[in-house]
């Protein structure tokens, strides 16, 4: 049946994208989940966010934060920054789309607190912009994207982090993003609260 073929298409080409992704960002991913520790471990939140399935996925992040991921511990310290949409469309109607999450960083952020910036093509102006606005305020940034990177890639610092999948599909980016938070959450569990 050509359903079923095309089912197992997907499957397949998912597994291969994971398989390739797993090489690739081993180290980045421990890096960023290092980061993201030590920024909890100094009293300090993480902010996260990303338009459409990158919205989610940055509310994903927070939600496991937050409440919890895999055992029971206090909760962490996490804002997902495209959750409330009174704020979000004020600032879109009265400045701009693009500053949506910028100046929501120039008013919750300190020196200290780590920005999660999510996109797939890499190319978000909103997430490019809510990562220099994270440099005013003195947070590094973790970003998870996609294809080349985009001008996500090109905006970063040497205190940046970059998880970018090896794909050019929108469908296996945010398939390998949901794992890498999954990695993510459990990397901080584990070196915050030890081994299960």
């Amino acid at each position: 049946m050509v359903v079923n073929k095309h089912i197992q298409q997907h499957f397949k080409a998912s597994i291969d994208t994971k398989l390739q992704a797993a090489q690739i960002l081993e180290e980045p991913i421990a890096t960023a989940a290092r980061h993201m520790t030590d920024a909890l471990i100094n009293g300090h939140k993480i902010l996260s966010c990303g338009n459409g399935g990158s919205a989610g996925d940055a509310q994903h992040f927070s939600s496991e934060m937050l409440n919890r991921f895999e055992r029971e511990r206090r909760g962490l310290p996490a804002i997902a920054l495209t959750t409330d949409t009174s704020t979000l469309t004020s600032i879109a109607n009265d400045y701009s789309y693009t500053q949506i999450f910028a100046r929501q960083i120039r008013a919750l952020g300190v020196p200290g607190d780590l920005l999660l910036a999510i996109s797939t093509s890499g190319n978000s102006e909103n997430v490019v912009e809510a990562i220099h606005a994270a440099r005013e305020r003195g947070m590094p940034v973790i970003a998870l994207s996609g294809r080349d990177g985009g001008t996500i890639h090109t905006v970063l610092t040497e205190d940046d982090i970059e998880i970018r999948v090896p794909s050019e599909s929108t469908a296996r980016i945010q398939e390998v993003h949901l794992l890498v938070i999954h990695c993510l959450c459990d990397l901080i569990d584990r070196q915050l609260f030890g081994e299960t």
